[in-house]
């Protein structure tokens, strides 16, 4: 059942060095408090996680935590490239960075598939694509029923997956509304679960749309209000369009950076 914890506590309790982690959001909810907390921390050798990988994972990447990326896009977006995520690839700066790429939809069934304690998920996709060359977690299977040629994509469980949400009720209990991507299934597809949210509510209120999380799988809920900045909260916030923006030059140099990441973070 999800205990209520302070940031700090469930980040140190919960993600270890040479974790998977998922952290998931798609341009809303993202949790970035809780990556900045991973910095603090600096838990290092990660391998993460995530559909599509923007500004959160380019910090953690300039940090120097992040061994290999799990990703189907990344960039700035609206805006451009993450440069510290180029300058790992390109020049194995600050480390060098193993990638694993696919497409959203090879994704997105990875982590159902995991939710779902399968071995994989099956779909038609890739063709046409060198990505399946390029990774050893994309195969083909013949379907028993009609003789097509599918491709496989091998199940996704995270070690630790972490999301932002609205709001959780004193039992932890879980729900977000809006824009939500696959946090559910990255959740349910994870050993360890932590959730950030903007307000503990004495009971949470159906709405439609809305996705319940239920205490009983997650591990623990932490109260940050705009954890999700400089993404959004519906309902709480919004996007912060001219963080994205200012971000470009701050992440194309990499003594600027470290400075951002000294002044702002550390």
């Amino acid at each position: 059942m999800a205990e209520i914890r302070t940031l700090h506590d469930a980040v140190a309790d919960l993600i270890h060095d040479g974790d998977t982690l998922a952290m998931e959001g798609f341009t809303h909810l993202i949790p970035y408090a809780a990556a900045h907390e991973v910095i603090r921390q600096s838990i290092t050798d990660l391998t993460l996680v995530r559909m599509t990988p923007d500004v959160i994972y380019d910090q953690l990447i300039g940090a120097g935590l992040v061994r290999k990326l799990v990703f189907s896009w990344g960039g700035n977006p609206g805006v451009g490239s993450l440069h510290r995520f180029r300058d790992a690839v390109e020049n194995g700066w600050p480390r060098p960075l193993e990638l694993d790429e696919h497409s959203h939809a090879g994704m997105a069934n990875r982590y159902v598939a995991g939710a779902s304690r399968l071995p994989f998920a099956v779909l038609r996709g890739y063709r046409g694509s060198d990505l399946a060359t390029r990774t050893d977690t994309v195969s083909t299977v013949l379907c028993p029923f009609t003789g097509e040629e599918l491709a496989a994509v091998a199940a996704l469980n995270p070690d630790v997956t972490v999301i932002h949400a609205q709001q959780a009720d004193p039992d932890g209990n879980v729900q977000m509304w809006g824009l939500t991507g696959v946090q559910k299934e990255a959740v349910l597809a994870a050993d360890r679960v932590l959730v950030t949210v903007e307000e503990i509510v004495d009971s949470l209120v159906p709405r439609p749309g809305g996705v319940v999380l239920p205490g009983w799988v997650i591990d623990a809920v932490a109260v940050v209000p705009g954890g999700a900045h400089p993404s959004y909260a519906s309902g709480y916030s919004v996007r912060d369009n001219d963080f994205y923006q200012a971000w470009d030059p701050v992440s194309r140099d990499r003594e600027t950076f470290g400075k951002w990441l000294e002044e702002t973070v550390s």
